[in-house]
């Protein structure tokens, strides 16, 4: 069984002046994803990064640990998965950095979400620890409001 153990924490600087922003080098991918089932205990998501098509199963443990299958699938049947959603995709562009031997992958969202700006880190163990970056904010691990399986339902321009 795949388990994902990750930590969500708010950016502190203005989205257009972070290292990863103004670095060349440092290309985002294109996400589009969407929810097929979307319950407490259970979402089924079907993503689009960039050229490639992914399903993936998510069931919640706690708040930092969930079980999580990921399975590519062809593009063509991702983007027809995508048009069956209930609720319009959530549209972001993923930076992936690398601080003290870890990867963040930081969420800058747009449509919807716009303004919302979040990095996520996975770790081995749920107490693992690891150095915190500079331009981390606050953690949201603990608050569902931050879950995307949450923001497809009740977006961040509606808070």
């Amino acid at each position: 069984m795949a388990m994902e153990i990750e930590r969500k924490y708010l950016i502190k600087e203005i989205p257009g002046k972070m290292p990863w922003q103004q670095d060349p080098i440092v290309l985002p991918s294109v996400l589009r994803q969407g929810y097929l089932h979307n319950s407490d205990s259970t979402v089924v998501r079907v993503r689009i990064a960039d050229d490639t098509g992914f399903l993936t199963i998510k069931s919640g443990i706690s708040h930092i640990l969930r079980r999580e299958f990921e399975y590519k699938i062809p593009l063509t049947d991702a983007v027809e998965m995508l048009a069956l959603c209930p609720t319009p995709p959530i549209e972001k562009r993923r930076y992936h950095i690398e601080h003290m031997g870890f990867t963040w992958e930081i969420d800058v969202f747009s449509g919807v979400n716009e303004g919302l700006v979040v990095a996520e880190i996975e770790l081995n163990a749920p107490d693992q620890h690891f150095e915190k970056p500079p331009w981390l904010g606050r953690e949201v691990t603990h608050d569902p409001r931050y879950y995307n399986s949450n923001l497809v339902l009740h977006p961040f321009c509606n808070w």
